[in-house]
């Protein structure tokens, strides 16, 4: 019996004592997963409408903190969970109008290349230097988002969160690839600055290389941003054009928002004749040429009288050539299509969108979605077909680039514009089927980027706003706000010259792929022989 009783005391003296160790084990596994996802929220915040554009370097460098030390399954888990904290919130304004379904989808496609780019820097961790290769990877990761699946989604790139930031100008160097790769490349800095600060103190023996890789990922893309903006200029090398950027606003936000026919198309037609009348007053300078949204003209013009009718006497009221957006059924291919038209000779020059949105203008797998739900191929009844040349229209002596919309985002549908020519951009957008969404204000930072990275004016017109005026060196000088009937009137500077941005095209981007794919085979075949090291 007294040993029964020495057991029995010696259970219940342990239990209470494993129990809070248990959980606290648990809650331990925890805090990676949470501040993975927490940093990632960061990072959202970080973008636009928001001007919190430094708050990208904590939380990379957060990012940095959870993945050191971690296998690479583990990294791949909390890849994960950074993505998903970071491209939620970003991309809520997909599901706005078609539910959740698609909104959370497309987050989980997406957060797959950021899980495999966190098992890509946790493989690159042991290196030395290792907050390039970490920055290289997540730029190489980028590069593939950009281009798979359905051509790719570079929506969420970290270039298009820096719009108000002090790295804008590298844009100018190496596109939107150099812009992000700094911006993450300071992040891991930040934290590797950090950590040799708390072992230092711990240790009091930090390496030198360690500590000089740790400062110069940080000063030098602060370095490289102040060299550059020699570079960032709103300088006229070809003299000065004065454009009319229209807002007709809409009768109704969402999928409807053209339900009404011919309504869009009355309404921007009303706002150029209300523009017309201001020029003829006096309250507003006479424009050179006048620029419309994409699809404001909501039915066919080539195919309907009434609506070429509306345009004809649109242009012919200001006087001057108006690029108006359209959707156009030629030779049994439905095409968004910007439409150059003259107030004499009528439609003389378009341009055909070229990376058209998938699930919004196509339909990938469209047998296999109507076998899942008949109502999601009801959504896309018709898909769009791809255009095959740059848009850049001559308009009285100046060259307009046109890229529609959603082609902001790729780098070679606005590169392509401006090496064909064109001495300012145009990106004719319709945000009427996202509402009042955070989309809008993304979509323009983008173009405020673009216009810093070609050294261009971009000018935005939007169906339902934010419609916008974009100097070459990415400040707004002129805005709409949002779901009302404007116009804007601005003298921009026509340049030519090109960027080290454009004459490199996808040049750094290749590189900085290469240095990541170097990274992570140095990475391999040093793990490979450290195991047959302790093996042996």
């Amino acid at each position: 019996m007294t040993v029964t009783a020495t057991s029995v005391d010696q259970s219940d003296q342990l239990q209470p004592r494993t129990l809070p160790t248990r959980l606290g084990n648990r809650l331990a596994r925890l805090i990676p997963a949470a501040t993975a996802a927490l940093c990632g929220v960061l990072l959202y915040v970080s973008f636009p409408p928001r001007t919190l554009w430094w708050l990208a370097l904590p939380a990379f460098a957060g990012f940095a903190w959870v993945l050191r030390g971690r296998s690479w399954k583990a990294a791949l888990g909390l890849g994960y969970l950074f993505g998903l904290g970071f491209l939620l919130p970003l991309l809520v304004w997909t599901g706005v109008e078609v539910g959740p379904g698609p909104w959370l989808a497309l987050v989980a496609i997406e957060a797959v290349f950021v899980a495999l780019v966190g098992a890509g820097i946790a493989a690159v961790a042991k290196l030395p230097a290792r907050p390039v290769w970490a920055a290289a990877v997540w730029i190489a990761g980028e590069a593939v988002r950009a281009r798979v699946p359905f051509r790719g989604f570079p929506w969420g790139k970290i270039a298009f969160g820096q719009a108000d930031g002090v790295f804008l100008p590298l844009a100018a160097v190496g596109g939107t690839p150099v812009l992000g790769f700094a911006v993450v490349l300071c992040g891991f800095g930040l934290y590797e600055a950090g950590r040799l600060v708390v072992e230092g103190r711990r240790t009091r023996a930090v390496r030198r290389s360690a500590t000089a890789a740790a400062l110069l990922s940080m000063a030098v893309p602060v370095v490289g941003a102040v060299a550059a903006r020699p570079l960032v200029s709103d300088r006229a090398e070809n003299g000065t054009a004065t454009v009319a950027v229209i807002q007709g606003n809409v009768p109704r936000s969402g999928l409807e928002f053209n339900a009404q026919r011919r309504a869009v198309l009355d309404y921007h037609a009303r706002e150029t004749r209300k523009l017309a009348a201001d020029v003829k007053a006096g309250k507003a300078a006479k424009p050179d040429f006048v620029l419309w949204p994409e699809n404001s003209s909501d039915i066919d013009p080539f195919a309907n009288a009434d609506a070429a009718l509306v345009i004809d006497e649109a242009a012919r009221d200001i006087g001057v050539p108006v690029s108006v957006g359209g959707v156009v059924e030629r030779d049994g291919k439905l095409l968004n299509e910007q439409i150059l038209w003259d107030p004499a000779k009528g439609p003389t020059q378009t341009y055909d969108k070229r990376q058209i949105q998938p699930f919004g203008e196509y339909l990938p797998l469209r047998s296999l979605l109507g076998a899942i739900n008949k109502n999601w191929t009801t959504m896309v009844r018709q898909d769009f077909s791809r255009g095959t040349k740059p848009g850049v229209f001559g308009i009285d002596g100046a060259e307009v680039g046109l890229v529609t919309c959603y082609e902001a985002a790729f780098d070679w549908a606005v590169r392509s514009e401006v090496t064909d020519g064109a001495q300012m951009i145009s990106v004719p957008s319709n945000n009427a089927t996202f509402d009042r969404s955070e989309m809008t204000y993304q979509q323009l930072a983008m173009s405020r980027v673009r216009a810093v990275e070609h050294s261009r004016t971009v000018t935005v017109p939007v169906t339902s706003g934010v419609s916008a005026v974009i100097m070459p060196d990415g400040k707004i000088t002129k805005r709409t706000g949002m779901f009302v009937p404007a116009y804007l009137v601005q003298k921009v500077p026509l340049r030519t010259s090109e960027t080290p941005a454009t004459r490199l095209g996808i040049l750094p981007e290749l590189a900085l792929v290469l240095v990541a794919a170097g990274g992570i085979g140095w990475a391999v075949v040093a793990g490979v022989r450290g195991r047959r090291a302790a093996d042996a």
